[in-house]
């Protein structure tokens, strides 16, 4: 019994606050600006030990040495506030501000804490709600993201309602995996896979070039409305990213969606209705017989004479609808002191600019937070989402069937429209009538997904210098996808033996993912030091299962799977199970000197040893320069040095490490074959090791300030699917085989240049660069990507861009003496530049975002197609030949063989991306019962760029890792215009 006692005073001893010598204890509470108690805020008394945190009810309490000194409030999102003790008093109330100089708000960087950015050891991008969605309505919410923070590549790969977007963070992190980064919503981690429909097996688009993503698929990020999001914070390198460990090579996505807050309840409503169109027309050709002679043939001679001069706009027909747009949004806050609430609701509904294309979501989400006990305070979130997207036909074929390919394939004087019994004619120069296909082909993605995710805080301690907290927090993230593709058999490209009679392709992806974790947080004071330790344990779970019925040779106008005479059925079994741990050691000097170091532990079922931990260290040093002496010049007001490492993975592609064994039919009998690709049980993981200094300053008391940050970040072990000799029985094997550097530059500056009693101007500016070079290949160099070095390609090789691009060429093209290709650019952009600005005058507000893009290539198919078929806008001006003699047309064909110059171009574009214009009406016109708001807005309403296409952010290839930079005739991209309605009670 006595040991028993002993080792209770020994843990008491642990837990209990060091050195405790409190005279005075203060309290009070802390709100927001509509006076809404704010739980967790930190409170701390400057230059002392002393520290305390607001419970649900905004309350805190905290010892002190004495009823004098300043206490320091801080909290995600707000500036920090001050305030002086007074002797004699002992209550205070404090009402925080939304935070306008970045260096004084609170970001989350890890698992379970968040830091004042002026402490920050590592540059960490934030995008408010107001930044997100205040200025007009987004389609998606990785939409919104564009031009909004440093170190982003962010391009779509189609036009098409719905989403299909890619974000890559600081360069290339992988030439096969996924580039994309994890996702974190309200703790719970979220899928955002792209899943192909199977339009292949019509399309046969993987005949050549890559196999993946030519499908034009949604990402599933696009299921999270934009509207429900407070926060985003992003951790673009591994020296952020590192507690994250295996799933974070890529960066991480942190998004913190809206909370109640104590009051009474906060009604909200918003009404949009806008409309969109063609972001650029291209224009059509003007036929002669002459031109239609030499460009198409003698047999479509008789056709044009037929047409009698008659032509068809077939891109208006075709791209010119104005699809209409309409969002509604209502949500209903507020609380008291134990409980919290926050519900909203969204209904989106936007038309394509193609006919029969267009995007329809509904979303409702329930935020809570409750305090159950007087330590014990728990939340709880939850959202649901219904949508359907068609994505119409488009992007790369091998059977010139898809909209885009078949719409070059055929000149303006065809006439394809139907007859007066909607009988369509076959198209006489292409494969498809694209008029047909568009109004008889469906491509549809239909939705269901539920997030649930729940977190409970318990503070065990919560003394003025000793503090210990355990959390607990669980999500479940799962959905259906539900891909339909019918093609009916009266199809140009599918009767008569051109095609399968018909085609209806069924997919069907169940997605559950699950993750665990729990946490101890222990903030101890010591003397004039905060150490703040951190420990915790992760579990995440995947399951996906997508099977695709392929059902060819339909019976009549059936289009169910089993009205077949051909039934093919592929099924693709995703399951993943991580493990891990992390600790963390944060050491606080007064705010002066900030470090940390911690290491994160981690095993899955995805590495060949599925019991082997890899470890992830990181470590950061933060130096407030301004706080160990007052810098006295008038102009600085903070100045901070900081510096950090850290590593973070990438698993293998999944199957990697194991020999798979397809089916086989022999004999009439079903059996397995040994594939030719051997597995590799050795493989390691993808690890990435970044260095990152930078500099912070706050200028003219923090109206001002500047972010530098330069990094250096190393992935190694790159894998690769290599050829093996053929005596071993196979013909390849992956292998960890590469690694890729990248050193970048990000500059932020944030402003505020008037504050006046009517005018008020916030501004925004970002600079950002990447380069990366290939460090190691154990591998002959190769071409990836795009469709072979004729046409353009990428070249992965030892000391050169992963991302340049080569191809064939003349001696006008330097060609290298080795690889005979000649080097014609990259897909990597020189540099890029936004700026985004919020004015607010009286009652109105103005804002708006420009972004430059300078620079990177990309290789422009749609141009080869128009002119091999004839039809290319430009086909007969004189721009490109330094001779002046061959049309633009004749040059470019020319080329074709001997070099692949005229395919590669210049993506730079500068565009106006979102511009609003509100005003707040008098609240005295509705009795001062609520607050309205009018306006109009736009996105992609200006845009400057001499790529020869409809867009230069583009991507055929989806997500893929390096050849995103492809175009093959995509659903064109749209501008649009938005007038809203905003009410609050």
């Amino acid at each position: 019994m006595r040991k028993k006692i002993d080792l209770m005073a020994m843990v008491l001893l642990l837990l209990l606050p060091f050195g405790a010598m409190a005279q005075v204890v203060v309290s009070g509470t802390v709100t927001d600006a509509a006076n809404a108690p704010l739980t967790g805020v930190s409170v701390r008394l400057r230059n002392s030990p002393a520290a305390a945190v607001t419970d649900a009810a905004g309350r805190f309490s905290l010892s002190v040495p004495s009823a004098s000194g300043t206490l320091e409030f801080t909290y995600v999102g707000f500036a920090t506030q001050t305030v002086a003790l007074s002797p004699g008093v002992t209550t205070y109330t404090v009402k925080l501000q939304e935070a306008e100089g970045r260096l004084n708000e609170v970001v989350i960087t890890g698992l379970a804490s968040s830091v004042k950015r002026s402490n920050l050891g590592n540059a960490v991008a934030s995008v408010s709600a107001k930044e997100l969605t205040g200025t007009t309505v987004q389609p998606t919410m990785d939409a919104a993201l564009y031009g909004k923070f440093t170190g982003s590549n962010i391009s779509a790969n189609s036009g098409a309602p719905g989403g299909g977007i890619s974000l890559k963070l600081r360069g290339i992190t992988s030439l096969v995996a996924n580039s994309q980064p994890l996702f974190i919503v309200d703790g719970v981690y979220y899928d955002n896979s792209s899943i192909n429909a199977g339009l292949n097996s019509v399309s046969k688009a993987a005949g050549q070039g890559s196999t993946n993503f030519q499908d034009n698929p949604s990402n599933r990020i696009a299921d999270l409305d934009p509207d429900d999001i407070d926060r985003i914070e992003i951790l673009k390198g591994a020296s952020a990213a590192a507690i994250y460990g295996s799933r974070a090579a890529a960066g991480v996505v942190l998004i913190t969606t809206k909370r109640g807050r104590t009051g009474k309840p906060r009604i909200e409503l918003a009404q949009s209705i806008g409309a969109q169109w063609q972001l650029k027309k291209l224009g059509q050709r003007d036929w002669t017989e002459e031109k239609v002679n030499a460009s198409i043939g003698p047999n479509a001679v008789p056709l044009f004479r037929a047409a009698n001069g008659k032509v068809y706009n077939y891109e208006e027909e075709l791209y010119g609808n104005t699809g209409t747009m309409s969002n509604t949004r209502i949500s209903v806050s507020g609380g008291n002191e134990n409980t919290k609430y926050y519900t909203g609701f969204t209904y989106k509904s936007d038309e394509g600019i193609v006919k029969r294309t267009g995007y329809r979501k509904s979303s409702f989400r329930l935020n809570l937070d409750q305090k159950i006990t007087s330590f014990i305070d728990g939340s709880f979130n939850a959202n649901y989402v219904s949508s359907r997207a068609d994505r119409g036909y488009f992007n790369n074929d091998n059977t010139s069937t898809t909209l885009g390919v078949s719409f070059v394939s055929t000149p303006s004087f065809i006439n394809l429209y139907p007859d007066a019994n909607g009988n369509y004619p076959d198209n006489p120069l292409a494969p498809s009538n694209f008029l047909q296909t568009r109004d008889l082909v469906t491509n549809r993605e239909n939705v269901d997904r539920i997030l649930l995710g729940g977190t409970a805080t318990v503070r065990i301690l919560n003394g003025s210098k000793h503090n210990l907290r355990f959390i607990a927090r669980g999500g479940l993230d799962q959905y259906t996808l539900n891909t339909i593709a019918l093609f009916p058999r009266e199809l140009q490209f599918e009767k008569n033996g051109n095609g399968t009679n018909g085609a209806s392709i069924n997919g069907t992806t169940i997605s559950k993912g699950k993750n665990l974790s729990a946490f101890l947080v222990d903030n101890v004071d010591v003397s004039k030091l905060n150490f703040r330790t951190q420990v915790g344990l992760t579990a995440e779970d995947l399951d996906q299962n997508n099977v695709v019925n392929t059902a060819t040779q339909m019976i009549g106008s059936q289009s169910n799977v089993n009205q077949a005479g051909s039934i093919k059925a592929d099924q693709a079994v995703l399951k993943q199970n991580d493990r891990g741990f992390f600790v963390q050691e944060e050491v606080n000097y007064q705010d002066k000197l900030i470090a940390t170091l911690g290491l994160r532990g981690d095993k899955s079922s995805r590495n060949g040893n599925a019991n082997k931990l890899y470890y992830y260290p990181k470590a950061s040093l933060a130096l407030n320069v301004h706080r160990f002496f007052s810098l006295n010049t008038g102009a600085f007001s903070q100045l901070k040095l900081r510096s950090a490492y850290g590593q973070s993975g990438n698993f293998a592609p999944f199957g990697a490490i194991y020999l798979s064994l397809p089916p086989v039919i022999f004999n009439n009998t079903a059996g397995s074959v040994v594939d030719l690709t051997r597995g590799n049980p050795a493989l390691e993981p993808e690890r990435q090791k970044e260095w990152e200094l930078g500099l912070d300053a706050g200028f003219f008391n923090d109206r001002a300030s500047l972010e530098f940050t330069y990094y250096n970040k190393t992935v190694e072990d790159l894998l690769l699917k290599v050829v093996v000799p053929l005596s071993s029985g196979y013909t390849d094997a992956w292998r960890n085989v590469a690694a890729i550097e990248n050193k970048g530059v990000e500059i932020a500056l944030n402003a505020t240049p008037v504050v006046s009693r009517d005018l008020h101007w916030n501004f925004t500016a970002n600079f950002w660069k990447n380069t990366a070079k290939v460090t190691r290949l154990d591998v002959p160099a190769f071409n990836t990507g795009a469709f072979g070095a004729t046409l353009g390609t990428y070249r992965v090789e030892l000391g050169k861009s992963p991302t340049q691009i080569v191809g064939i060429g003349t001696a006008d093209d330097k060609i290298d003496p080795v690889t005979k290709l000649a080097v014609y650019g990259n897909g990597e952009p020189d540099f890029n530049l936004s700026s985004y600005n919020d004015v607010f005058y009286k009652s109105f507000e103005l804002s708006f975002l420009v972004h430059w893009k300078k620079g990177g290539n990309n290789i422009n198919l749609t141009t080869l197609l128009s002119d091999i078929f004839g039809t290319s806008p430009d086909y007969d001006k004189k721009s490109l030949d330094p001779s002046g003699q061959k049309t633009n047309g004749e040059y470019r064909l020319a080329a074709l063989g001997s070099t692949a110059r005229p395919w590669v171009e210049d993506a730079t574009y500068f565009r106006l991306r979102e511009i609003g214009l509100s005003y707040r009406l008098p609240k005295s016109l509705f009795r001062n019962a609520a607050d309205v708001r009018v306006g109009v807005s736009g996105r992609n309403l200006i845009n400057v760029f001499k790529y020869n296409s409809y867009d230069p952010e583009v991507s055929n290839f989806g997500s893929n890792a390096i050849s995103s930079n492809v175009e093959v005739t995509p659903f064109p991209s749209a501008k649009s215009v938005h007038f809203t309605v905003n009410l609050t009670f």
